[in-house]
């Protein structure tokens, strides 16, 4: 199973947080699948390649609550839906 999740870059309280795809059996440093993005908490900055994790959520990968709350606030479940609907039309 994929999950898209933090994972923690940076130096010593100065973390900036990488967007990645990630298998669920792998450690929060393990090696990725694929990087879709970055969050920067200290200048509340992201940066999201929106069509990497649509094409994650369709084929069936879970955000963490934090990459979930991230991926809302940037409109990206406005944008799976849209692509859903108009795929059955």
């Amino acid at each position: 199973m994929v999950k898209l999740r933090l994972k923690r870059c940076g130096r010593k309280q100065r973390a900036i947080y990488r967007i990645v795809a990630i298998d669920v059996r792998s450690r929060r440093e393990g090696r990725d699948l694929r990087k879709v993005g970055f969050y920067d908490p200290i200048k509340n900055q992201t940066y999201l390649n929106v069509p990497a994790i649509l094409y994650f959520l369709q084929k069936g990968a879970q955000p963490t609550g934090t990459v979930h709350d991230i991926s809302k606030k940037a409109g990206v479940f406005m944008e799976l839906r849209l692509n859903h609907q108009t795929q059955f039309q």
